[in-house]
């Protein structure tokens, strides 16, 4: 069963309940339609995208818990979801990479998360979630009840439309900035006006090199010919003389003296390597990935930069979005929230990987097999890959003064 046909089967009765559309700040109609995808065209911007949409994909979403500062992962509908299938059309990495496309493309992204109410032998009602939809509507319209609260109106390609909870839906925005409800320019649409001058004439330097190219390759000289001759003529010579250039064995051409052939000399002028590269780099700053992210070459520090920059927003953001969607008040308050952990770490070099064992596990941070798997090691056979062991050169910080009165009061021994 489809996403749109999923949505159906779970609204198909209507309530009669009258909606309006909400009331902005800025006194726009909370009309948006999604955006085309003309700046899509350029292969960079496309690379860049990719970039981040794969990165996204390797993401561990977890359902954990916060207890007296410790963290915990619950046994719940959300993490058997996340683990494989948030959906019956997608695997975890896929259903990542759609949302972040989608982000990309529309500077808003919305995912419906299906549910049913549970009730267990006390009568507490908790939600059993069922999958993870990301939508992709033609057009949202913010809506609100007699009671102002606020709902959204999705059209979709099909001619179907469906009015939710804005609360029951998980809306990721790019670029929030001067629209009340939407991701991106005022009309709740990518604003790209300044990229696409870049694009634009990044475009005329490719089309100017081609069309340079192929000039270069097709007139090579002119062929005068001495004496008037009609068209039919003037074919036959041409045809003459690339018969005597393909047999000519010394490189040396005999014409009588009809004909003279000047040879040409294309010298096209292109544009600088720095000139390129400058337009390339105002493409790539704008989505935060560089060069070296792009052609897969880059070091442990470039590498971290990209994540600081560019994926660590998009991972808070998500993480929160998420977890007001999916959990109540009430639970948020007992420490309930959803964490994208960024757990893959084969992206490091073999030192970098060497010194955060070294640190990490001398403080007994990391299991026996979080270490192996750090080094791309399976876990131990024997099951004892639970284990931590830690340095004894680490002391609590709560002990520490006790620990170094006690040694001050400890008795000398001398060894002389």
């Amino acid at each position: 069963m489809g996403i749109i046909s999923t949505i159906k089967s779970l609204f198909s009765s209507q309530d009669r309940k009258q909606y309006q559309y909400a009331k902005m700040l800025n006194g726009f109609a909370p009309v948006f339609s999604q955006f085309g995808n003309n700046i899509y065209a350029s292969d960079i911007v496309q690379m860049c995208v990719d970039c981040i949409a794969t990165e996204i994909s390797k993401l561990q979403p977890r359902h954990i818990r916060t207890t007296n500062g410790i963290q915990t992962t619950v046994n719940s509908s959300i993490n058997r979801l996340f683990k494989f299938a948030p959906n019956e059309l997608m695997i975890t990495k896929d259903f990542l990479e759609k949302v972040i496309w989608q982000l990309y493309l529309n500077y808003n992204s919305f995912i419906y998360p299906i549910y049913d109410i549970v009730t267990d032998a006390r009568g507490n009602t908790s939600r059993y979630y069922t999958g993870f939809y990301p939508l992709n509507p033609t057009q949202v319209d913010f809506m609100q009840d007699e009671t102002n609260k606020l709902f959204v109106k999705f059209y979709f390609p099909s001619g179907q439309n469906f009015t939710l909870a804005y609360s029951d839906v998980i809306h990721l925005r790019k670029k929030y900035s001067v629209n009340d409800l939407m991701g991106g320019g005022m009309t709740g649409q990518p604003d790209n006006a300044a990229l696409l001058k870049v694009l634009e004439i990044n475009d005329t330097v490719l089309q100017g090199i081609g069309k340079a190219v192929k000039t270069t390759l097709s007139i090579r000289g002119l062929l005068k010919i001495n004496t008037m001759l009609d068209d039919e003529k003037q074919q036959k010579e041409r045809l003459r003389f690339e018969a005597a250039v393909a047999s000519g064995d010394s490189g040396i051409i005999t014409q009588d003296l009809k004909g003279d052939y000047t040879p040409i000399t294309i010298d096209p002028k292109l544009l600088d390597e720095e000139t390129i590269k400058f337009l390339d780099n105002k493409v790539l700053r704008n989505f935060g990935v560089s060069l070296a992210i792009i052609a897969a070459d880059y070091t442990d520090e470039q590498y971290q930069a990209f994540y600081e920059k560019t994926l660590e927003p998009i991972l808070i953001g998500m993480a929160q979005a998420f977890s007001v969607c999916l959990f109540s008040q009430r639970e948020l308050d007992v420490g309930n929230e959803i964490v994208m952990y960024f757990k893959n770490m084969m992206y490091l070099s073999t030192a970098s990987k060497l010194k955060l064992l070294e640190s990490a596990g001398a403080q007994g941070l990391l299991t026996d097999d979080q270490k192996l798997a750090i080094l791309g090691y399976p876990p131990l056979d024997d099951g004892t890959g639970s284990r931590r062991t830690m340095s004894l050169n680490y002391v609590d910080v709560n002990v520490a003064t006790e620990y170094q009165l006690t040694r001050a009061k400890a008795p000398q021994v001398n060894t002389t």
